[in-house]
């Protein structure tokens, strides 16, 4: 058996039936040219025969005197873990991401290892689609991104086997035992990293202090307005998504002298506030979002691996240029103090950062203060076009986690020359969530025309629009 982290249990603490921890990918494909009707069948028989897993994915969470353990699942079963299922006619995109959504509220079994692969067939002109999920106590949305990657082909001859099948190194149970160290290299590495968490918790608590009088554009724990996505949720789930091209949200960057980052945080500022003017719940603060930071090129470590900044999302600001500019000045104060923090640092302070939240999340005081308003991560992806089994990846979108006071989560990632926007939230207490697919466009047109680099007026949406095609 092996232990978890600190950060890594406690996903699986929070879990509960209302909450489910798990991040998950929906991909949609193009069978390759002249492949009949069984073709995903084909894939499917042909994935049957990698009925053993390999680490993590055979692995189940223990519990053993208080503390969370990996044991592999001696009894594993495939069958269980890969699903085949048909959408309903007429089979459109609408119809899938109704499927996801009913997919992604159920909770994992914790008797099997933390993870579900669903191939969905049914699409028009024969396309089909992949929605896998797993816990995130496994993976975090980066390892999750490249675990799947590690699972497709550069071309469309080659196979691979599935991912479940592929060791992966980079996580921990997935590399070669090696001998223990000694107990003074135990004390050596325990030293070390209490010299950069010590200073990180310090940093965090100090945040959570001066956030009641700092005047600047950092953002700080506990600034955030109330919001409609700040309440308890249910178990049911929306999710919605729509992809856009990347170089037109370089050129957006480029005429505004701000990363691509910046851009994707400012078109779901501009979607953000177009959805509460709609509801006339805009609160006259900004919004701000909780922006995880990657520390995967830091350290070779598995697990989960970030930190986080918050980012004020200026949505009090009606111009969406100056809005994008009050964006750049929060994330550039905040990634600047990040950047100079050890890696060990950066996690200590994250956490500590945030974590009243727990507090607020179990007396209820995080709906009148929260710490921030909603989470909003960049997952990046694969630049070349990828294939499986001889079927080309033509989308991407991530489909991730909202939770108490949390009730909406936006995370974005690039496939090619695509950003795919992927939204997930409570179906009660974020009504209507497809409407922001629209606000999402209208938000791109607004920062293009108030560049100057676009023409076109933004397209508004009705409540009785169809929900846009992925």
């Amino acid at each position: 058996m092996q232990a978890l982290s600190p950060t890594d249990s406690a996903f699986l603490w929070m879990e509960t039936r209302n909450q489910p921890m798990h991040v998950a990918g929906l991909s949609i494909y193009t069978p390759p040219p002249g492949s009949g009707p069984d073709y995903v069948s084909k894939l499917l028989t042909e994935w049957g025969k990698y009925h053993q897993a390999v680490a993590p994915f055979n692995l189940r969470p223990v519990l053993r005197m208080g503390l969370w353990y990996w044991e592999e699942d001696t009894e594993f079963e495939l069958d269980y873990h890969l699903r085949h299922l048909a959408l309903p006619q007429p089979g459109r995109i609408r119809e899938l991401l109704a499927m996801v959504s009913r997919l992604h509220g159920n909770l994992l079994d914790r008797n099997r290892p933390l993870w579900e692969t669903y191939v969905i067939e049914g699409l028009p002109g024969g396309r089909f689609a992949t929605y896998s999920k797993i816990h995130h106590a496994l993976v975090d949305g980066v390892t999750g991104a490249r675990m799947a990657a590690n699972a497709m082909c550069l071309n469309a001859k080659e196979h691979k086997p599935p991912t479940w099948a592929i060791p992966f190194t980079q996580h921990p149970a997935g590399r070669r035992k090696s001998a223990p160290p000694s107990w003074l290299q135990q004390l050596s590495n325990v030293a070390k990293a209490g010299r950069e968490i010590l200073p990180g918790v310090g940093s965090g608590l100090w945040d959570i202090v001066r956030a009641s009088y700092a005047d600047s554009a950092a953002a700080l724990p506990f600034q955030a307005p109330p919001t409609p996505f700040n309440v308890e949720i249910s178990g049911s789930r929306r999710f919605a998504s729509q992809s856009y091209s990347l170089s037109r949200l370089k050129h957006i960057g480029e005429a505004a002298g701000a990363t691509v980052n910046d851009v994707s945080l400012a078109i779901c500022a501009g979607a953000l506030r177009e959805y509460l003017l709609s509801q006339n719940k805009l609160p006259k603060k900004p919004l701000v979002a909780m922006v995880p930071v990657s520390l995967h090129g830091e350290t070779n470590a598995g697990g989960n691996q970030v930190s986080l900044i918050l980012a004020s999302l200026a949505t009090h600001i009606a111009d969406p240029v100056k809005r994008l500019k009050r964006i750049v000045e929060s994330t550039s104060q905040a990634k600047d103090r990040l950047t100079k923090m050890p890696r060990l640092q950066k996690m200590a302070h994250g956490i500590t950062s945030i974590s009243p939240m727990g507090v607020g999340m179990v007396t209820g005081t995080s709906e009148k203060h929260p710490p921030f308003n909603l989470v909003i991560s960049n997952v990046p992806g694969p630049r070349e076009t990828l294939y499986l089994n001889g079927a080309r990846l033509d989308e991407v979108y991530p489909v991730s986690i909202p939770t108490h006071y949390l009730a909406l989560n936006i995370t974005i990632s690039g496939y090619g020359d695509r950003l795919g926007f992927g939204y997930i939230a409570c179906r009660r207490s974020v009504p209507a969530l497809q409407r922001m697919l629209d606000y999402t466009h209208n938000a791109i047109m607004e920062l293009e025309a108030g560049l100057g680099i676009g023409s076109h007026p933004p397209r508004r949406a009705t409540p009785k629009k169809k929900i846009p095609k992925v």
